[in-house]
């Protein structure tokens, strides 16, 4: 009978035993994974955490291209592009930009509307080393979608003097647009603004900081209806470029403005011939 308890006794001990090991190993495990679940750059940048709040974003459907290497940190080509498939209804209606490294972390939002008919956004942005670029999109229903990709920097984009005398700020608006559009069928549109961009970080010859001076919005309207908007930050470089595209349904006035911080505006208006 003594020798049945003690047994008994013995297979729990072993049993305890093999629970704690159980136990252990997979709160090592936790340790060791937790930090791995963390080792995504927009997972360690709180600006996009921020934006993200408790969504679970998808990892795939959002692209980012940029150059793996770039000698010039001061105008970094970049092109966010969305091609997975979406819900009846649904499509993307914002995508922010981060650079994780950047004094100010924000880069750019854009604002989209089904007056777009297609999800890709090209531009060229301040990196002030190597660094994570990061986009978060957002679709109309909801839906969070997010990628980054990193770029190695030669020279900060962010101290950089801009060559040569800068023309007047927000002279010379350019709007490329193709002379023929089929209706609803997404038309590519390019856009360039005269603007120095002014970081805030810079010295003149003197020594003096030179002032943060940037465009800050930039929108289009169709027919007087919002087609598109961006909020820019002092990440995207001198004399603003921004190609998106545009789905009108018909013919009309397409008006693009653009705002700099001390509200100066410039105009510039076209019209879109739609078969």
């Amino acid at each position: 009978m003594h020798s049945f308890r003690f047994a008994r006794q013995g297979v729990s001990r072993r049993r305890l035993l093999r629970d704690l090991a159980v136990a252990g190993a997979g709160l090592c495990l936790a340790t060791l994974t937790m930090p791995a679940l963390a080792s995504e750059a927009w997972q360690r940048l709180e600006a996009a955490q921020h934006l993200l709040g408790d969504s679970e974003p998808r990892t795939q459907g959002l692209t980012l291209d940029l150059p793996h290497v770039s000698e010039d940190g001061s105008a970094v080509p970049l092109t966010v592009s969305f091609d997975a498939e979406l819900d009846e209804g649904d499509y993307i209606a914002r995508i922010d930009l981060f650079a994780n490294a950047n004094p100010s972390p924000e880069i750019a939002t854009f604002r989209l509307t089904p007056l777009n008919g297609r999800a890709e956004i090209s531009t060229r942005v301040r990196l002030n080393e190597t660094q994570e670029v990061i986009a978060v999109a957002t679709s109309h229903q909801g839906e969070r979608y997010v990628t980054s990709r990193e770029v190695r920097v030669t020279v900060s984009g962010c101290l950089m003097r801009n060559g040569g005398e800068m023309p007047d700020p927000l002279s010379n608006p350019r709007v490329s647009v193709s002379s023929e559009l089929a209706a609803g069928e997404p038309g590519e549109i390019r856009t360039l603004i005269n603007h120095p961009m002014e970081t805030g970080l810079r010295e003149d010859d003197d020594g003096a900081s030179v002032p943060r001076h940037i465009v800050e919005h930039f929108s289009v309207s169709l027919n007087g209806t919002t087609a598109f908007e961006a909020t820019l930050h002092q990440s995207v470089s001198a004399n603003p470029y921004l190609r998106f595209f545009l789905a009108p349904q018909e013919s009309g006035e397409a008006e693009f403005t653009w705002q700099d911080d001390t509200g100066e505006t410039a105009r510039h208006v076209a019209e879109l011939n739609v078969s």
